[in-house]
């Protein structure tokens, strides 16, 4: 929002520095979320940029909320970022090839999952971000809870991830938080038609709140990437509807899953 309101301006971010008497980099940090604002540089921004009584009152507001501290922050967590803006997201739209959603994994899954995916991480590490993840789930269950679709290949169901016993679980969950409201199973079967090519891993979010665009997320093996350009997530919005159209619908989808649990051997059922 100050960067839009700066451009509107037509001021460029060294001429706000000089009129504030502050570094060109403080206008740059603030503008990109890397600095929090205070109440005083809102009202000087907002006197700058002439900004009127009701945006004023937004702005402060929003500077209010960013400097509070999210629980996990004090987490060595390399996607904190993701996180708080997974936590302010309307709705979350997560389509994943190879595994289960984080929000919807077991913790012995997610364990599993990580030391997969980094075998050199120390067991401290691993055991605070499997924590994180459980206690990321209770956004789902918040009072503003947004609304969470995950469209999942079948493959996922069938991947049997650390052990039977393991995988049951993970199963039996999905199966539990397929009926929860604000919450969309979906599975594309093997019958399915091609899926679109190149696709592995993305989670879109958007936002209710005014001047916060929506965000597609790009998981790759060296990290992840946000683009908020909106042809870019208007391409993978588009995406994610056809793996929807290929996919089983809920109910058919919780039978797809209530299958395959029924092939565990009863033993460790």
């Amino acid at each position: 929002m100050l960067r839009s309101l700066r451009v509107g301006t037509g001021l460029t971010a060294e001429e706000v520095a000089q009129r504030l008497g502050c570094s060109r980099s403080k206008i740059s940090r603030l503008e990109t979320g890397q600095r929090g604002a205070s109440r005083v540089d809102i009202l000087q921004l907002c006197e700058l940029y002439q900004v009127g009584e009701k945006h004023r009152s937004r702005l402060t507001e929003l500077a209010a909320e960013g400097r509070q501290r999210g629980w996990w922050r004090p987490l060595s967590l390399p996607y904190s970022d993701y996180i708080g803006l997974e936590s302010a997201a309307a709705s979350i739209s997560d389509y994943g090839l190879a595994i289960v959603p984080g929000l919807l994994q077991t913790p012995d899954y997610a364990r599993a999952i990580l030391r997969a995916g980094n075998p050199e991480l120390a067991s401290e590490i691993v055991e605070e971000r499997v924590q994180a993840r459980i206690d990321r789930r209770a956004l789902l269950r918040s009072r503003k809870a947004p609304r969470f679709e995950a469209v999942l290949d079948e493959s996922v169901l069938h991947r049997v991830v650390e052990s039977p016993a393991v995988m049951l679980a993970q199963l039996e969950l999905l199966l539990d938080m397929s009926e929860w409201p604000n919450v969309t199973i979906r599975v594309v079967p093997y019958t399915a038609s091609t899926v679109p090519a190149g696709v592995n891993k993305f989670v879109i979010l958007k936002f209710e709140r005014p001047g916060m665009d929506d965000i597609v997320q790009i998981e790759e093996l060296a990290g992840h990437q946000f683009i908020a350009e909106r042809k870019i997530v208007d391409l993978y919005e588009t995406t994610f509807r056809t793996l929807a159209s290929l996919s089983a619908d809920p109910a058919a989808s919780r039978t797809m899953i209530r299958t395959q649990i029924d092939t565990f051997d009863p033993k460790i059922r």
